[in-house]
């Protein structure tokens, strides 16, 4: 990324702080009522206390936690289901129709199922986590699968390749783009679930404190716990889509606007090609004179 695509994100960022921290500090009322909300600075200050206290840290290692093992869960149960749903007409009659039926389901509707279910909170938010994150990646993966060319398959099936040849050395390297694109489409999800489960049924996690915070009316620990669950989720999908990104590092990419800066670098101290000289000219033949009376 150019330096100047990073100054304009930095400056979109700043441009929103300073709106956010006019509105409270003017106390504007006009449609929208700015006037409880706290101001940047009064944010900022609440953070700060709070990077200094034990507790914010266990609840950012509980919700971390969750997150990584259900989204974890999600993304190998899920790749899998969905490549057996496209791949096999007994597991698309077989697990179509249940999945078709469950995912509208809200997974945060989970919540009295995954009470009633699991023996401990923890279980039941990291079963809501998984749910979140499951059907996303399903849907991708069965849609992935079945967009590979036919043709690839065919050609490894002439050179005496087997089923499992085809799946891990064909169907599935093809798929990757629309598999992490699943994957981080999931991650999403499961941090939108995980906050909405700490809040209902968690007892540690940086949604069960935001509610808290709520409760006793502390609005800068609220917009603390907000921008924490922001942060969280932009560091989890970067990191999704980073892997990404090196797993499909093979696949040809499209040709970008500017060249890179090792392109620069690499035409900067090329040699120039040698440049052959000019055939020289043949003179034209004299005209004939006219013979002088």
């Amino acid at each position: 990324m150019s330096a100047a695509r990073r100054l304009v994100r930095v400056a979109s960022l700043a441009a929103a702080l300073g709106l956010w921290q006019l509105l409270t500090s003017w106390d504007v009322e006009l449609w929208l009522r700015f006037g409880q909300f706290p101001t940047v600075g009064e944010v900022a200050s609440a953070f700060g206390d709070r990077l200094g206290t034990a507790p914010y840290w266990q609840d950012l290692a509980h919700s971390l936690r969750r997150i990584v093992i259900g989204f974890l869960l999600a993304a190998v149960i899920g790749v899998a289901a969905g490549t057996a749903v496209a791949r096999s007409r007994w597991a698309a009659d077989l697990l179509g129709p249940l999945v078709e039926v469950a995912r509208p389901v809200p997974a945060i509707a989970l919540v009295p199922v995954a009470i009633l279910l699991l023996p401990t909170n923890e279980q039941g938010i990291v079963f809501i986590t998984f749910t979140a994150a499951f059907f996303p990646v399903l849907v991708s993966t069965r849609h992935a699968v079945r967009a590979v060319a036919p043709v690839w398959e065919e050609a490894v099936l002439t050179m005496g390749g087997g089923r499992l040849r085809v799946l891990f050395s064909v169907v599935l390297p093809g798929a990757l783009p629309g598999i992490f694109g699943g994957l981080s489409v999931g991650i999403g999800v499961g941090w939108i679930c995980v906050i909405s489960a700490e809040m209902i049924s968690g007892e540690y996690g940086v949604g069960y404190r935001t509610w808290q915070d709520y409760t006793v009316v502390d609005y800068p620990g609220v917009f603390v716990g907000m921008a924490t669950i922001g942060a969280l989720g932009w560091l989890t999908s970067t990191a999704v889509e980073f892997l990404g990104r090196r797993a499909t590092a093979w696949l040809p990419r499209p040709p970008e606007r500017a060249p890179s800066r090792a392109a620069r670098r690499a035409a900067r101290t090329a040699r120039p090609a040698a440049v052959s000289p000019a055939p020289a000219a043949t003179p034209a033949p004299a005209p004939d004179k006219e013979p002088v009376p």
